[in-house]
């Protein structure tokens, strides 16, 4: 009778010691000895479910790439990896959800390459103005080894970079009529509080003026500014353009945004599951580039039919010129960076 007893305990002291408590506050359950000897299948392996944070609303086109993931590596997995998208930032604004990725609280998220200067000082290249020609060069430089790793890079600030996003090209829009460089001179042009755009507006002849992206409409409707820069759907979705009525492409900043998971997440994961969620990730780019043509189409759509006037720049060359200067001044902090965009221009 003793020996059954401890026998029944014994069991269930086993049992209890497969069951253990998964990231994310999910459930992993260890995949059981492969006869065969080496590592299981990666679709039989431990279930997981994670949480993705984004800012932007669940419409949005990064927001879009991030379901497109999720669904991708839920596939691949079998519907053992599921990731829960939270979008509108319900997890947090961007610099607070990359502080708990690093931590592991939050196991993935889409962020502006932008804010990420903040973390892994090479991201700060991409608030440099006309560094990129047009989209194409953006995409050669993001998929070219190079790209690979600067993304590689942020292992070392505990996170792992997966795939780049795109969220289209920052251009000028005005409340005066903006055909060309020279109007720029002395207008007062609101500018998100960074020294490089800072530089960038007195490189053009400009008067930048850091304020809140809150109280931008407000200060165009009144002439506390005269000008404002972004890309077409936050032009369109801000009803910026009902107060600055013209807009010049100039396409002066292309910042991407990236897909990465916390390091601690990506420590405990097998090989097979690591190889799903890059695939995955890979994977759901170019879904996501369609998403955001479409929407930017809209946008470009919409804000023409209100009423906008849209004045193409079409040679980049005498604005690149006018912020040469400037960007030499920043060479000692990108160079190596800032080569191999020049190299994937050359491709």
């Amino acid at each position: 009778m003793k020996m059954k007893k401890f026998g029944s305990a014994l069991g269930l002291i086993l049992a209890a010691a497969l069951t253990v408590a998964g990231c994310g506050g999910g459930t992993e359950q260890k995949p059981a000895a492969n006869p065969g000897g080496g590592e299981k299948p990666a679709a039989e392996g431990p279930k997981y479910t994670f949480r993705l944070a984004e800012t932007h609303p669940a419409d949005y086109p990064t927001t879009k790439g991030d379901k497109k993931f999720a669904e991708l590596v839920n596939q691949k997995s079998n519907g053992r990896i599921t990731i829960d998208v939270f979008p509108s930032a319900q997890l947090g604004e961007e610099k607070a959800v990359i502080e708990q990725v690093q931590l592991g609280a939050i196991e993935f998220t889409r962020v502006s390459t932008g804010a990420l200067g903040d973390f892994n000082k090479d991201y700060g290249v991409f608030s440099l103005p006309y560094i990129f020609d047009n989209d194409d060069h953006v995409w050669k430089f993001l998929l070219s080894d190079d790209g690979s790793k600067l993304l590689d890079s942020l292992e070392s600030s505990k996170m792992k970079g997966l795939a780049y996003y795109s969220s289209g090209s920052r251009s000028f829009y005005s409340s005066k009529p903006i055909t060309k460089l020279e109007d720029l001179k002395g207008m007062k042009i609101r500018v998100i509080q960074n020294k490089i755009n800072i530089d960038l507006m007195k490189a053009l002849g400009a008067s930048a003026t850091p304020m809140p992206y809150g109280e931008v409409f407000s200060s165009l409707q009144t002439g506390v500014i005269d000008a404002a820069e972004n890309n077409y759907p936050s032009y369109y979705s801000s009803k910026h353009y009902e107060v600055a009525k013209h807009m010049l492409l100039d396409h002066h900043q292309r910042v991407p945004e990236v897909l990465l998971i916390s390091k601690t997440t990506w420590d405990k994961l097998s090989e097979g599951d690591r190889k799903i969620i890059k695939e995955a990730a890979v994977e759901s780019i170019q879904y996501q580039r369609d998403e955001w043509k479409k929407y930017e189409k809209e946008s470009e759509d919409k804000v023409r039919a209100a009423g906008a006037t849209i004045t193409e720049v079409k040679d980049i060359k005498p604005w690149q010129e006018a912020v040469k200067p400037m960007i030499e001044s920043y060479r000692g902090e990108y160079g190596k960076v800032l080569d191999a965009i020049d190299k994937a221009r050359a491709k």
